[in-house]
C-alpha cells in the first residue's frame, strides 16, 4: 500500500463529518500524489431525486477554477509570441478605448495585472445582478457598451477580484488565436492532457448525463432545492468537469520536469512556475498571496497554491503544494467551504507521504564537458568560497554559508558560457568560465566578478 493508501480511512472520514456537519447534499473528492490520482471518494448524492452517489466521472460547475485555463491559455500566446503580458487591454480589445479609467490612463490595464486580479477593473460587467440573476456572459456585447466598463481602484492598490477581466481576457485569446474560447481550450489545454470529460455548454449528451444537480444553501429546512441555473458564463467561470479531469489538471501543475511545450506538456515548465509564483500579497499577516491565475496561502509552514470556484448551487476547491508534490480536489454540489476541506484532506495526505520511505532513484548523468568546471572558487574581496557542482540533474553554484542562494547554470551554445537560472538575484546573467593555455579552467565571471579556482595541491 502507498502512504495515501494508508490514511484513506481518515480521509474519507473527514469528508462524511464535512459534509454532515454542513449538510450538504454531496461531495466528490480525491488526493493526487505526484502524476496519479491516489485515493478518491463520492459522499452522499450527485442527484437527491434519483438517489445518485457521486463517482470520479461525475460532472460539476468548477466555476473560477476556469480562470486558471484561461491563464493558461494566455500564457501559451505569450510563449508563442502573439502578445505580452505588459500589453494594455486595449492593444487587443480598441473597443475598450471607450472605457473610463479615473486613476490615470485606460492602458493601466493591463493582460498581466487582469491575470492577477490588480488591474483595477470592476469586478463584473455593467448592469450585474447576480440575484435576478442578470449577468451578461458575452464579451462582444459588453465591449459594445465599453464606455459603461471602468476601473474603480488605482492598479496594483489591492487584490480586485474581476470576473469582468478575465471575461476579457478569454476574448483576448479566441481574437489572438483566431479560434472561439472554448473551442481553444478544448483542443490546446483539455485533449492534450486527456481531460475528455470536461467541456462548456451545450455538453453533448454523453457529458451532459454525468452532471450533478447543484442546489441552492440550506435556509430554515433541511429540505434542499435545486439552484437556479446561472446565466451563460465562459473564460470567467464556465468550466464543468470532474475529479477525474481536474486529477489530470493538478498532476500537471506538479510536473518537476516540465520542459518545453510539447504534447501533454501543454505549458513550457518555467511558464508553468510562473503562474504559481506569488506576485503580491493579499493580507496584511502575509498569509495570503496572488500569481498568475492562482493565489496561495500559508497554513502554518506550509503553502498551498489553490483556486476556489462557486456558482449557483456548486462550490470548489483545488490545492497544492508543489514542494510535496500532492494535491486535493474538493466539488461540492452545494454550498460550503470548499477550501476548508480541500486544504485539510491536502495536509492528511501530505504528512503521510512525507512519513513514507522516499524512493532512492539513481542520479542524473553528468555531461562530460562539465567535469573540468565541477571544483571550489574563492572571490578574495569578499571572502567568499563557493562550489561549482553537478547536483540535482543541473551544474550549480553552492556557497555553504548562504543555502538560500543556489543558482543553476543553463548551457548556451559556447560549453564554457552559462545563464543563470530564474530564482536569485543574478538570474539572466552570464557565467563565463576562463581556461589557462593548457586548457584548465582558471576562473569563473559570476555576474559582476570574477572568482578564481583552487586547484588540487601540487598544480601550478
Amino acid at each position: 500500500m502507498g502512504p495515501i493508501e494508508d490514511v484513506a480511512s481518515k480521509l474519507e472520514a473527514k469528508t462524511a463529518s464535512f459534509v454532515k456537519e454542513h449538510r450538504l447534499p454531496g461531495a466528490a473528492v480525491g488526493i493526487v500524489h505526484g502524476d496519479a490520482l491516489a485515493w478518491f471518494a463520492g459522499v452522499g448524492f450527485a442527484d437527491i431525486a434519483e438517489h445518485r452517489a457521486p463517482d470520479v466521472t461525475t460532472l460539476y460547475r468548477v466555476a473560477s477554477i476556469t480562470k486558471t485555463f484561461t491563464g493558461t491559455a494566455i500564457m501559451q500566446l505569450r510563449d508563442e509570441g502573439l502578445l505580452h503580458l505588459d500589453d494594455p487591454a486595449v492593444v487587443h480589445l480598441p473597443e475598450l478605448a471607450s472605457g473610463v479609467s479615473p486613476f490615470g490612463a485606460l492602458e493601466t490595464v493591463t493582460i498581466r495585472r487582469m491575470l492577477s486580479h490588480e488591474s483595477g477593473l470592476q469586478g463584473d460587467p455593467p448592469g450585474t445582478d447576480w440575484w435576478v440573476p442578470d449577468y451578461e456572459g458575452s464579451a462582444e456585447r459588453n465591449l459594445a457598451r465599453a464606455g459603461e466598463i471602468t476601473t474603480t481602484i488605482p492598479p496594483n492598490a489591492q487584490q480586485k477580484y474581476s470576473n469582468l477581466a478575465y471575461q476579457l481576457l478569454g476574448e483576448i485569446v479566441a481574437r489572438r488565436s483566431g479560434v472561439p474560447y472554448p473551442e481553444y481550450v478544448r483542443t490546446r489545454i483539455l485533449e492534450p492532457l486527456g481531460m475528455n470529460g470536461s467541456g462548456f455548454e451545450s455538453l453533448p449528451e454523453d457529458l451532459s448525463e454525468r452532471r450533478s444537480i447543484g442546489y441552492a444553501a440550506r435556509f430554515l429546512s433541511d429540505v434542499l432545492e435545486p439552484a437556479s441555473i446561472p446565466p451563460s458564463v465562459w473564460a470567467e467561470g464556465g468550466l464543468w468537469s470532474s475529479v477525474e479531469d481536474l486529477a489530470r489538471w493538478l498532476s500537471f501543475q506538479l510536473k518537476e520536469d516540465g520542459g518545453s511545450r510539447e504534447g501533454a506538456q501543454v505549458l513550457a515548465g518555467d511558464s508553468l512556475k510562473e503562474m504559481h509564483k506569488a506576485r503580491y500579497l493579499g493580507d496584511d499577516a502575509w498569509t495570503e498571496a496572488f500569481g498568475i491565475s492562482w493565489y496561495a496561502v500559508r497554513k502554518g509552514e506550509v503553502i498551498w497554491v489553490q483556486h476556489s470556484g462557486g456558482l449557483h448551487g456548486f462550490t470548489s476547491n483545488i490545492c497544492f503544494d508543489p514542494k510535496e508534490q500532492v494535491g486535493a480536489i474538493v466539488l461540492l454540489n452545494g454550498i460550503g467551504d470548499a477550501s476548508e476541506l480541500s486544504v485539510g484532506l491536502a495536509a492528511i495526505a501530505r504528512d503521510a507521504g512525507r512519513e513514507s520511505a522516499p524512493p532512492i532513484e539513481p542520479p542524473a548523468a553528468m555531461p562530460i564537458a562539465y567535469r573540468d568546471l565541477l571544483g571550489l572558487y574563492v572571490d578574495e574581496e569578499q571572502a567568499m568560497i563557493a562550489r561549482v557542482e553537478w547536483r540535482d540533474g543541473a551544474l550549480q553554484i553552492v556557497d555553504p554559508d548562504e543555502e538560500s542562494w543556489r543558482p543553476t547554470l543553463l548551457p548556451t551554445e559556447d560549453p564554457d558560457v552559462f545563464v543563470i537560472a530564474p530564482g536569485v538575484r543574478e538570474s539572466g546573467e552570464r557565467v563565463t568560465f576562463a581556461r589557462r593555455g593548457d586548457g584548465r579552467v582558471a576562473s569563473m565571471f559570476l555576474a559582476v566578478a570574477t572568482m578564481l579556482r583552487f586547484g588540487p595541491v601540487g598544480t601550478d
